[in-house]
């Protein structure tokens, strides 16, 4: 799915907007912190320059990216501040839940008028405490609490996942509820390291149980195929949704690294270097070195997500056109793609932390936006679905001609298996 002159100007005059508001965002960083969540002003703040539209289908007003452009406003947001860029990348990069429960669901998120991030999601993984029963007309949820709520607490929904046994022979699996945020109570529980101002709370019903009406309930299998119907005609709503979550979270540590490097070289202009006699930080040799190891880490992240976000873009292209890839291909694209952010997200932050580690003791201050970098960044690494030891040994098994472990989850690889080992092929691909 290539850029069209549409896209690419509504993406430069976001980009504009996002740089004219950075400054503002940084600024704010540190009370967002203590606070434990972004404030009101900056939630609409972001919303006036479309961040929050990016991923969002053009037939209810969205731009309707690329994943290879969002991964670029993604990528501004966080040099401004890593917790705005979580923000944006949770409500961009999640679309296709709701998108995938079919038309219903799509009118009730994206129809009504919305200041903020439309799409939130909590505990779609095994480990669930949610539970939902099949009831005459829709389903009965109960349990929770439900974990890591980015966006919910701004969001007209929550898609809660939880764990259905509806006795019918196919035993216990996950459905995706998607649930108005009134029927939901958030918890004070974001005491974090990083991303502090995410508020990624806890969430729980307003009641022992809910109804959710049968619509707003699906089996996540169903999502993940993309079999059910949405009404919309995009290429976006084609991508495997590994391909876009995954390479646009590579946004976050990108950004952040950057924006460190400018900081970096900002503050480093006529500083002294202790225990040498160099006047001028820039001027020294050991800066040197320190500089072109924080670009090459920098780079090899970005041309890799750049790389993993355009073939993500084809394959939407492709699905949409009636060619879709063969299932071998899917599932090591899908494995790439995992073990590919990972290393992004280890190499940046190994960057900041060169950049944290020379930047001398008034680095540690809360006002110093290089060491909040330095733990948004730690915290990317620590993400659910980016262990980067266990995805390494899954993609290279695929690479061995061997299948990967069979684990339930968004991040599962069974959903693209083929029927019997083959050697993947690249469809339709141009040199």
């Amino acid at each position: 799915m290539a850029s069209t002159p549409d896209t690419s100007d509504r993406l430069t005059k976001i980009l504009e907007k996002v740089r004219a508001l950075g400054p503002t965002l940084r600024e704010r960083a540190a009370d967002a912190e203590r606070a434990g969540r972004h404030s009101d002003e900056t939630i609409a703040d972001l919303d006036a320059t479309g961040v929050f539209d990016i991923g969002s289908p053009a037939e209810f007003g969205g731009y309707e990216l690329t994943v290879r452009e969002q991964l670029d406003v993604i990528s501004e947001v966080s040099k401004w501040d890593g917790s705005c860029g979580w923000t944006v990348w949770a409500g961009a990069s999640t679309n296709w839940i709701p998108v995938g429960s079919g038309a219903r669901v799509v009118e009730e998120v994206y129809g009504p008028a919305w200041v903020g991030p439309r799409v939130a999601g909590s505990s779609h993984f095994p480990a669930s405490r949610g539970r939902a029963k099949r009831v005459e007309g829709g389903w009965v949820v109960s349990g929770g609490p439900w974990t890591f709520g980015s966006d919910s607490l701004w969001a007209p929904f929550t898609n809660l996942g939880c764990i259905a046994d509806d006795g019918e022979g196919e035993g216990r699996y996950l459905v995706a509820l998607q649930v108005p945020r009134d029927e939901l109570r958030f918890l004070d529980d974001w005491q974090v390291a990083g991303m502090c101002a995410t508020g990624s709370v806890s969430l729980t019903l307003a009641g022992d149980e809910l109804f959710v009406p049968e619509h707003r309930g699906v089996d996540f299998r169903r999502i993940a195929d993309g079999s059910i119907e949405n009404g919309l005609k995009g290429d976006l709503w084609k991508v495997p949704s590994l391909g876009w979550a995954f390479s646009t979270m590579a946004g976050m540590s990108i950004g952040l690294a950057q924006g460190a490097l400018e900081r970096f070289l900002e503050r480093s202009a006529g500083r002294p270097v202790r225990g040498t006699t160099y006047r001028n930080q820039l001027e020294a040799p050991l800066t040197h070195l320190l500089l072109a190891e924080v670009h090459s880490k920098i780079q090899s992240a970005t041309l890799m997500s750049r790389a993993n976000a355009e073939e993500t873009d084809r394959l939407g292209a492709l699905a949409a056109a009636g060619t879709p890839a063969d299932p071998a291909y899917m599932q090591m694209f899908s494995g790439r793609v995992l073990v590919e952010t990972a290393y992004a997200a280890k190499w940046c932050a190994e960057a900041i932390e060169l950049l944290q580690r020379n930047s001398g003791s008034t680095a540690i201050m809360q006002s110093e936006p290089i060491q909040r970098a330095w733990r948004d960044a730690r915290v990317v690494t620590l993400h659910g679905a980016l262990n980067l030891e266990a995805l390494a040994e899954n993609y290279g098994r695929l690479m061995a001609g061997a299948e990967p472990h069979k684990v339930a989850g968004i991040t599962t690889l069974d959903r693209f298996a083929p029927t019997a080992p083959t050697a993947p092929t690249v469809p339709n691909k141009t040199t």
